[in-house]
């Protein structure tokens, strides 16, 4: 690989976040549960999720949005305004959970710093991005962040223009197939799979990959003898 660029996904790939929102729907689907079943309260607020994505994008603003809504909906508008005060403090809970850095991430981007630029490409809300970040004590490692809407191939070549460089220089690594690999690998650019061990429904995808520019890591310090050879 002649690379010039690595980027990084944020989310579950260099700090935990899809456990807070597990967390948090499990709070959820109890402050209900005298209306529906726990899991159809869960397929419930995911359609609603689904749905909303082209209005209110990735994050964790969006995701009370959406609580609100299947509240609404599940109690036919029966729910209480005590209750609607508890979603949105749950909400606030989760923008204000401390940032768990995943293991080996600083060594990982202490190695690389120095041989290629390294890059935030995340999908979610701005603001609550720029906080984990700021939070993280990572923002010194990085050339560029892109905090994206959506993470499809269009995205990826747009920031590859942006960054001056050709797809062949390009490698994602993340946590996702759906978001992560998938599209970078289709504009020619590199990706490695770091898996997390919860993954959205939404980003999570059954395929079995085969392709000369993929790699499979358990762990993010296991990217580096791929990369610093």
């Amino acid at each position: 690989m002649k690379l010039k660029v690595i980027a990084f996904d944020a989310d579950d790939t260099l700090w935990v976040n899809e456990p807070y929102f597990l967390q948090t729907e499990k709070k959820f689907c109890s402050l209900l549960e005298d209306f529906l079943p726990h899991h159809t309260i869960s397929n419930e607020l995911f359609k609603i999720e689904i749905d909303n994505l082209s209005l209110y994008g990735y994050g964790i603003k969006g995701y009370i949005l959406s609580m609100i809504e299947a509240a609404m909906k599940i109690s036919e508008r029966k729910i209480g305004i005590d209750a609607i005060e508890r979603i949105m403090d749950y909400g606030k809970e989760m923008l204000n959970e401390p940032i768990e850095l995943l293991d080996g991430v600083d060594n990982v981007l202490s190695s690389l710093k120095n041989h290629y630029r390294l890059v935030v490409a995340t999908k979610g809300d701005l603001l609550d991005q720029e906080r984990k970040l700021k939070k993280s004590g990572l923002a010194h490692y990085f050339h560029h962040i892109e905090i994206m809407s959506d993470k499809k191939e269009d995205d990826y070549i747009k920031l590859i223009k942006h960054l001056d460089i050709k797809p062949s220089e390009f490698l994602m690594v993340g946590n996702s197939l759906k978001s992560d690999i998938m599209p970078v690998l289709n504009i020619g650019g590199h990706a490695i799979h770091v898996p997390f061990h919860t993954t959205w429904a939404h980003e999570h995808i059954e395929t079995n990959l085969s392709h000369d520019n993929f790699k499979q890591a358990d762990t993010l310090a296991e990217i580096l003898p791929y990369i610093l050879t």
